[in-house]
């Protein structure tokens, strides 16, 4: 059973950035491999996991409301 989140394309887009983000730090400078690739990675990730968890939240009206 898929969350309804899952099915939201804004959702399955902030998936597709943080995939396309963990790839590219890898040519970040060798001194920023730590403190800005990681800090980079977790601000991605964050977006859809902020997607997920407001979407949890709203009853199937306030869903498609917004």
């Amino acid at each position: 059973m898929a969350f309804k989140f899952e099915n939201l394309e804004i959702w399955q887009l902030a998936k597709e950035l943080t995939k396309k983000v963990y790839s590219l730090v890898h040519d970040l400078p060798k001194e920023e491999q730590f403190n800005l690739s990681s800090q980079i990675r977790r601000a991605s990730t964050s977006i859809a996991l902020n997607i997920a968890e407001g979407s949890t939240s709203q009853t199937d009206p306030e869903q498609l409301r917004f």
